[in-house]
């Protein structure tokens, strides 16, 4: 069966997941960090896409985009790629690939599901076993949303984000996401977040499902299981 062209809206946030080869790691260092998140900055710069939120494990990487146009998606995560692989298998004396073939991506609804989603990436070091508070693991965004420290190159959330509904200053959305982050999310919603992204499904109302397939031309969620109606075939 042919598979799918991903599924990618421009000016819409996007889940991405990447993730290193079956038992290896992606990053060994502190150096090897810094040398990522620079290149995640110039790229995404470069390719016109806007980075809301990110965390770096040690075998992957979970980000937040909201690429400018559908094709900068692809170009940056090509050019994160090269910009970052090449370096890191020279210093560690090593070849091949660093990530299992392409990244995972879905469509994120930023009015119904945005705030969740981002929660789940900077919660993810928690659910590692990381012993502490999200805000206070150092390679996530988790600190620049609970307002202790300030990346100025992250976007800001969209305007329609429930982000915006944490607090009516500055001072309050910071507390109320600090709160947020101690709260684990459910396991249906981790369960549905990453259900969508490892399938490139869409993630929101059914009315956006169906706006986001028929803008993009293609299915945003999958086919009914089983044989069509007589009446269809």
């Amino acid at each position: 069966m042919a598979r799918l062209k991903r599924l990618v809206v421009s000016r819409l946030p996007h889940h991405v997941s990447q993730r290193a080869v079956a038992g290896g790691v992606a990053f060994v260092d502190t150096a090897d960090r810094q040398a990522f998140v620079s290149a995640l900055r110039s790229c995404s710069a470069e390719h016109d896409v806007t980075v809301l939120a990110y965390v770096l494990l040690n075998d992957q990487v979970q980000l937040v985009l909201v690429p400018d146009r559908a094709d900068s998606l692809g170009r940056m995560m090509q050019s994160l790629t090269r910009q970052y692989v090449g370096p890191f298998n020279r210093k560690h004396g090593r070849s091949g690939a660093l990530w299992q073939s392409r990244f995972c991506s879905a469509p994120v609804q930023s009015s119904t599901h945005l705030l969740s989603c981002v929660l789940y990436v900077e919660q993810a070091p928690l659910r590692a076993g990381f012993h502490g508070a999200a805000f206070e693991y150092p390679w996530s965004s988790a600190c620049h949303h609970a307002g202790l420290r300030s990346e100025g190159w992250l976007g800001a959330m969209p305007a329609d984000s429930a982000y915006w509904a944490l607090g009516n200053t500055p001072f309050e959305r910071d507390a109320a996401y600090r709160h947020r982050l101690e709260q684990p999310l459910a396991a249906t919603e981790i369960q549905n977040i990453e259900s969508s992204v490892m399938k490139g499904w869409a993630l929101g109302s059914g009315q956006f499902l169906a706006d986001i397939g028929a803008s993009a031309g293609r299915r945003s969620t999958p086919a009914p299981r089983g044989r069509p109606p007589l009446g269809r075939r």
